[in-house]
């Protein structure tokens, strides 16, 4: 039987504090990596957490535009390893009779880092996906609501809670409720798992939610998000340049530097309105 990765692991370390070490056990986020493929063809390599896999490469697969719905994704497995024996670290789709996909867009000169969504395409051309529509504009929410979100993220971020290492994506409907939350090395995979699942479960697009995220707002979560159809993004550090130009370019309200009651609008600022005026 095949045995998945655990998600953190204890290691010995020595705590230094006040000038005095002590021997301790402590907890470390596990960081692996996860080959994709499509129907035996090998279409991108991560680092990862372990955990929900298949909502990973399905999320991979439909934010990178190479699956445009649940029913494209025929079925998701873990596939081989180099020693020809199943791997926790290789998931295999294969897509439904019939479906023509461009696999060679998807070719990388090298693995994408944990830390990066767009690391090693092949040029800068296939960094934007094509197809991106903008997201729908009925969605307000009030800033009394939004500046409760970064306690409610913390509140269910049970591996970073063990490990102190890991970013975490989470959607919200509208009044502030949680609907789902993910965990991972990597921001962008943590987007992906969100994203896959949504699509797995047949609820995309999410136009009506708001993509919450604990490290920065990066143009490749802003990209995941719009292929989502998500209209608001919003997070705890600050976006980067390519994110401001992509949400303006798509009518996305991005939000970044939420602390206590305070938080920076970049884009969108149209869809926060005071409780008052709603």
């Amino acid at each position: 039987m095949l045995k998945l990765s655990e998600q953190a692991r204890a290691t010995p370390v020595v705590e230094w504090n006040a000038g005095t070490p002590r021997s301790v056990q402590d907890e470390v986020a596990i960081e692996e990596p996860i080959e994709i493929r499509v129907g035996g063809t090998s279409v991108s390599v991560t680092m990862r957490t372990p955990g929900d896999d298949f909502e990973l490469a399905a999320g991979f697969l439909f934010t990178e535009r190479i699956v445009s719905g649940r029913d494209d994704i025929a079925s998701l497995d873990y596939g081989n390893g180099p020693d020809k024996r199943p791997s926790a670290n290789v998931v295999d789709v294969t897509l439904r009779a019939g479906k023509k996909v461009d696999l060679a867009r998807l070719q990388r000169h090298f693995y994408a880092a944990s830390s990066c969504g767009v690391c090693g395409k092949a040029s800068i051309c296939a960094v934007r996906v094509h197809g991106i529509r903008r997201p729908a504009e009925d969605l307000r929410i009030s800033p009394e609501m939004l500046a409760e979100l970064p306690d409610i993220l913390r509140s269910r971020q049970a591996v970073f809670d063990r490990t102190g290492g890991l970013h975490a994506a989470a959607l919200f409907d509208g009044s502030g409720a949680m609907l789902d939350v993910r965990e991972d090395v990597g921001r962008h995979n943590a987007v992906d798992k969100i994203i896959g699942r949504a699509l797995l479960d047949r609820r995309l697009p999410l136009s009506h939610q708001i993509l919450f995220v604990s490290g920065r707002g990066a143009f490749e979560i802003v990209q995941k998000a719009l292929v989502a159809g998500v209209p608001i993004v919003a997070s705890v550090s600050a976006p980067s340049s390519l994110a401001v130009e992509l949400a303006r370019e798509y009518g996305l309200t991005l939000i970044g530097f939420i602390r206590g009651h305070r938080f920076v609008v970049y884009s969108g600022n149209e869809r926060l309105v005071a409780d008052g005026e709603r």
